[in-house]
């Protein structure tokens, strides 16, 4: 049985709701690792200045009509690596450019079945 608070909360419920309440002031809300192109200092979202230069090449080798394994491939092969040190793959660059194009919506704290 989960353990709850004086108000009848749930500790997840009122952690949950608290995170919603700061994600949507802007400021990081925790879950998980921040996009690719920002670090969270002082729990607030910055930008992540060597990963806004990657994201730029993505968006430019994109633009020039490349397919998302070239970008990813030629990523690879400059030495350029994912936030988590991995080779960039053809999904990779598909989420860095869904972000950058506005097709994958921020983190808003509620799930798809709360909305």
């Amino acid at each position: 049985m989960p353990a709850e608070n004086s108000d009848n909360y749930t500790i997840w419920e009122k952690l949950n709701r608290g995170r919603r309440e700061k994600a949507s002031r802007g400021g990081y809300a925790g879950y998980g690792s921040p996009a690719f192109g920002q670090i969270a200092i002082d729990g607030e979202l910055v930008e992540d200045g060597r990963e806004q230069q990657i994201i730029e090449l993505i968006r430019r080798h994109h633009k020039s009509g490349k397919s998302l394994q070239q970008i990813a491939d030629w990523l690879n092969q400059q030495g350029y690596r994912t936030k988590r040190g991995q080779e960039w793959k053809r999904i990779s660059v598909k989420r860095v450019l869904d972000r950058l194009y506005g097709k994958t919506p921020r983190i808003s704290g509620l799930t798809s079945a709360q909305t």
